[in-house]
């Protein structure tokens, strides 16, 4: 038995509670959680903007020690640091072949497979694969990666997803060259990933913009040259920012109708939006055909920073040695398992960065 922060049904709070966790069989890991991030997708699994089965035990960052293996597992071994990778690709489908791993059709299969049971036995199903907020966990071999040299493995968590994504929206999505202006959409924990992802690609200006005016500190920190509290006047705000013209390239971290339109509005003529949040389809932004000819801009979509995390990894870690990647500046608050629902008001309320679950 461990404890684990249980989804009892959409909507629903969060339980905190004993889990019965069998032990690994083939092609699976025991892993002993170190820290997990609070991210807002579990909150989206939670309210239903994203669909997942229910009852689940959410959580998708995270890292910690390999416990135990199972029989054909050989990557890993008892007592190695890991990360989860909530998406791992199965290297067969259309998009893998495509090399466009993150946008595999079958990186969430895991999710709607039986993992665990409550005390009364009812099935548990993994909150996007991995089902990190629990003192242990057991995944699919291909969603266990080792830590790289040099990182701490309670930092480490904040790679699997955080990091992963704001940094390949910068340099894989949007490709922001040395010299680019940006503008980032959203100060939490992904927001501020962004932030220092801009400033590592050599961007001359970052301008960061949020709701709250408290978040001015962490935005500084992360690389934002300037800093704009979120209105209806923020694109002609960053136009002011720009010689008139708007940044190169903007990115969203919000997932909100007016925040996307805002972030277009906000860029050059040419320029290129990158759309990381992820909004309710409620959340629908409008066009009309001529703005889209006479500016032509850019807007993409970008799942997963539009990374491989077998790949990039190795990048980040590097970043984080040389200390141009800071991890710890992405945390504001450090929590314990039963902190995670005070921690989701928290994020409604547009309030800190990331919280990182320690065990």
């Amino acid at each position: 038995m461990v404890r684990a922060a249980v989804l009892p049904a959409v909507g629903a709070p969060l339980e905190i509670t004993g889990i019965d966790l069998p032990e690994p069989g083939p092609g699976q890991v025991r892993v002993r959680l170190a820290a997990a991030g609070v991210c807002h997708s579990d909150l989206s699994l939670s309210d239903g903007t994203m669909r997942v089965p229910v009852p689940a035990v959410l959580g998708h960052e995270g890292a910690g020690t390999v416990v135990s293996v199972g029989e054909g597992v050989t990557h890993v071994s008892p007592g190695a640091g890991v990360i989860l990778n909530w998406a791992p690709s199965c290297g067969r489908c259309h998009a893998c072949s495509l090399g466009e791993v993150w946008l595999c059709a079958n990186a969430l299969t895991g999710a709607g497979t039986v993992y665990a049971r409550r005390d009364d036995g009812t099935d548990l199903y993994p909150g996007l694969n991995v089902a990190a907020f629990a003192e242990e966990t057991v995944v699919p071999a291909a969603c266990a990666l080792p830590v790289p040299d040099g990182v701490p493995l309670t930092d480490a968590a904040l790679l699997g997803c955080a990091v992963l994504t704001g940094y390949g929206a910068v340099h894989h999505s949007a490709k922001v060259q040395p010299g680019e202006t940006v503008a980032v959409f959203g100060v939490g924990g992904v927001g501020l990933a962004t932030l220092q992802a801009a400033r590592i690609a050599g961007a001359s200006k970052i301008v960061a913009v949020d709701v709250s005016p408290e978040k001015e500190s962490l935005a500084r920190r992360a690389g934002a040259t300037d800093y704009l509290v979120a209105s209806e006047n923020t694109a002609r705000e960053i136009r002011g920012l720009t010689d008139k013209q708007g940044v190169d390239v903007a990115v969203e971290c919000v997932g909100r109708a007016v925040t996307i339109r805002t972030a277009w509005d906000s860029t050059r003529r040419g320029g290129r939006t990158t759309v990381v949040g992820i909004g309710g389809k409620d959340q629908q932004v409008t066009f009309n055909a001529l703005e889209i000819f006479h500016w032509g801009r850019t807007l993409s979509g970008c799942v997963y920073g539009n990374s491989d995390p077998a790949k990039d990894l190795p990048v980040l870690a590097e970043h984080v040695r040389a200390g141009r990647l800071d991890l710890g500046a992405l945390v504001t608050e450090r929590i314990a398992l039963d902190g995670i629902p005070a921690a989701f008001d928290n994020m409604l309320a547009g309030k800190g960065g990331r919280a990182l679950v320690v065990f």
